[in-house]
C-alpha cells in the first residue's frame, strides 16, 4: 500500500446507510436480513473495514433496536435515523451530520442492500482519492453506481438536496464533470435487494 492509499484511509470515514425497512419485502428490515449467517449491516460493514476504512458510521432507522441487540457491529459509530420514512436522503443527511467534528475529510457511502459489492471494489473508489474536493463513484461498465465517495466540501451541497429517495443522485448530476468514475464491474456485481425476488441473491 503506497503513503497516499494509507492516507485515504485514515482520512475517508466509511458511512452506510442501512435504515430501509423495506417495504417490498414485505416490512423486513434490509439490515436483519440474514446473509452468510449473520444479519446484512453485520457483512456490509465488515466490507467498509476490510476496504481499509478505519472509521465506520452506521446509520439505522427500521428496526434500529433490534439490530443493536443482534448485529456484531464492533467499533461502529451507530446512527439512529428519525426520519427514515422520509427516504434514504434523510439517512444521507443523518450520516454526513455525524461526521462533523470528526476530522473526516470525505466519506465512503455504501448501501447495506448491495452483498454484491465487496472489499476490492471499495478499497478502489477509497484510492480515488481524500481531498475534501474529491466526488467519485464505481462504475459497472461506465455506468455510476456505488459505493460512492464524498469529498467534504460537497457534504452542504448534498445534504441541502438530498430528499426523498434519491440520496446525492441530483447533486452529483449538477457536478457530473467533477466525478471520478471508479470501474469495479469486473470484481463486484451491483445487484440490490428490493423484492423478494432479490432474496434469491442471499441465498
Amino acid at each position: 500500500m503506497t503513503d497516499s492509499e494509507q492516507e485515504n484511509e485514515q482520512r475517508t470515514a466509511g458511512l452506510l446507510l442501512a435504515a430501509g425497512g423495506g417495504r417490498r419485502l414485505g416490512g423486513r428490515p434490509k439490515a436483519l436480513l440474514p446473509y452468510r449467517g449473520r444479519p446484512l449491516v453485520e457483512y456490509a460493514a465488515g466490507v467498509l473495514r476490510a476496504a481499509g476504512c478505519t472509521r465506520v458510521h452506521v446509520v439505522l432507522g427500521a428496526a434500529a433496536d433490534a439490530v443493536r441487540e443482534q448485529a456484531r457491529l464492533g467499533t461502529c459509530v451507530l446512527v439512529e435515523n428519525a426520519d427514515w420514512t422520509d427516504g434514504m436522503g434523510s439517512s444521507l443527511r443523518a450520516g454526513l451530520d455525524s461526521l462533523a467534528g470528526t476530522g473526516a475529510r470525505a466519506a465512503l457511502v455504501s448501501l447495506v442492500d448491495q452483498p454484491g459489492i465487496g472489499a476490492e471494489a471499495v478499497s478502489r473508489v477509497l484510492a480515488a482519492g481524500a481531498d475534501e474536493t474529491s466526488l467519485a463513484c464505481a462504475a459497472y461498465d461506465g455506468v455510476r453506481g456505488h459505493p460512492v465517495l464524498l469529498g467534504a466540501a460537497h457534504w452542504a451541497g448534498i445534504a441541502a438536496s438530498a430528499t426523498g429517495d434519491r440520496g446525492a443522485r441530483a447533486y452529483l448530476k449538477v457536478h457530473e464533470a467533477k466525478i471520478t468514475l471508479v470501474e469495479c464491474g469486473d470484481v463486484a456485481r451491483p445487484y440490490d435487494i428490493d423484492t423478494v425476488a432479490d432474496l434469491a441473491h442471499l441465498e
